[in-house]
């Protein structure tokens, strides 16, 4: 791998571990900022929201500046405000630590998905982009179990302290192995923000903030899930981590393939309704120990599966605002996290159990389908676009 590359992947590392870790953590900052356990739930909402209003803002005020620069700033804001989370001495100060923390997030993946494929060899850009990611998938197997593990034997201030060091890392690789790269030039603002004015771009944001939503609603919660209902003990949810990372892992290299030979849109409706139907099965076996392990890993390889199929349907639709386009489908997905959590902890808040947020999630998976199906039924009708077709068609 390109030295230049692997700063991509550990700022992808760093930002994986923030946002994943949250959701192994909540009873442990539920319980030292003594707040319930929906409440430390907003906690989560709160970072999703800085990635929907820094995704795009950050772009649309740094995108003329060279690509190098904006990435360090960038991780420099990542680095201080997870310091912030840190040391935050109550639940106010917490939330908008987390707040401020997700404002770099989806710009960094935006800018990091141009400059990707600008490093990459002739013909490897989509392989370059995807190391980018990759960083995800290590932080789900490796970097979320290790900061569950020190939150709960030790405090879950140690584990931010960690994200505070892969940042700092980051910005030394970022420094000393990304190589400069000149500004955008001729920038055409208007021409970029014109990727608002398209209905798919619309119907693409909602089945991503609604559809992966799903996800958000049985993740946000799995601890207590796995605790309350199936049984297991505070210490083994680290290594169930593990599990979820993996199936995560194996589903975004199935993805991959299914975006390659079927449409993205086919795709995506296919895999939104397998959630569906993988967070019923969850809803109803997770008070047996061996299934509920069976379809952690299930549900987690489903759910990022859909990556890839969802991410060329943005790419597709956004030509010539590639970089914004990448950029508000993370803020989409991070709707999704923020609505998940939310609608999740409402049937929590009205007394009933931990499968409740499950049964959200499968509503929300299905609905996300049904938006993924009027965009088919849209491009069938349209010339420009064209969601039947294969990837290589």
């Amino acid at each position: 791998m390109k030295k230049s590359l692997l700063t991509l992947t550990l700022g992808g590392l760093g930002i994986g571990i923030t946002e994943f870790v949250m959701m192994g953590l909540l009873p442990d900052i539920a319980k030292d900022l003594h707040i319930s356990i929906p409440q430390a739930g907003h906690l989560i909402s709160a970072y999703a929201l800085g990635v929907v209003i820094g995704a795009p803002l950050l772009i649309v005020i740094a995108g003329s500046y060279p690509p190098k620069k904006i990435l360090i700033v960038l991780m420099m804001m990542f680095t201080g405000f997870n310091a912030l989370s840190a040391f935050a001495p109550d639940y106010s100060t917490m939330f908008i630590a987390r707040l401020l923390a997700g404002l770099p997030h989806g710009a960094f993946f935006g800018v990091g998905s141009v400059v990707a494929s600008r490093l990459a060899d002739k013909g490897k850009e989509a392989q370059s982009v995807s190391l980018m990611f990759a960083g995800l998938t290590v932080a789900n197997i490796l970097g979320v179990p290790l900061g569950t593990y020190i939150g709960h034997n030790f405090s879950w201030r140690y584990t931010f302290v960690i994200i505070v060091i892969v940042g700092l890392i980051t910005l030394l690789s970022l420094k000393y192995w990304m190589p400069a790269m000149p500004a955008t030039k001729n920038r055409d603002l208007g021409k970029e923000l014109n990727f608002f004015k398209l209905p798919e771009s619309w119907l693409i944001i909602l089945m991503i903030a609604i559809g992966t939503g799903g996800l958000f609603s049985w993740y946000s919660y799995i601890a207590p899930l796995l605790t309350e209902v199936s049984g297991f003990q505070a210490s083994s949810i680290t290594y169930i981590l593990v599990i979820a990372g993996a199936g995560m892992m194996v589903g975004n290299f199935i993805g991959g393939r299914l975006a390659d030979k079927f449409s993205p849109a086919k795709a995506t409706i296919t895999l939104l309704i397998a959630m569906s139907i993988s967070l019923v099965i969850v809803h109803y076996v997770s008070s047996n120990q061996i299934m509920a392990l069976v379809m952690t890993f299930v549900t987690g390889a489903i759910a990022f599966a859909a990556a890839s199929p969802i991410q060329m349907l943005m790419i597709n639709t956004a030509k010539g605002s590639e970089m914004l386009a990448a950029s508000v489908s993370q803020a989409s997905f991070n709707i999704g996290n923020a609505l998940g959590a939310f609608l999740g902890g409402l049937p929590l808040l009205a007394g009933y159990d931990y499968t409740s947020p499950v049964a959200v999630g499968a509503v929300m998976a299905l609905t996300g389908a049904a938006f993924a199906w009027m965009l088919i039924a849209r491009g069938s009708r349209s010339a420009k676009f064209s969601y039947a077709k294969t990837a290589s068609a």
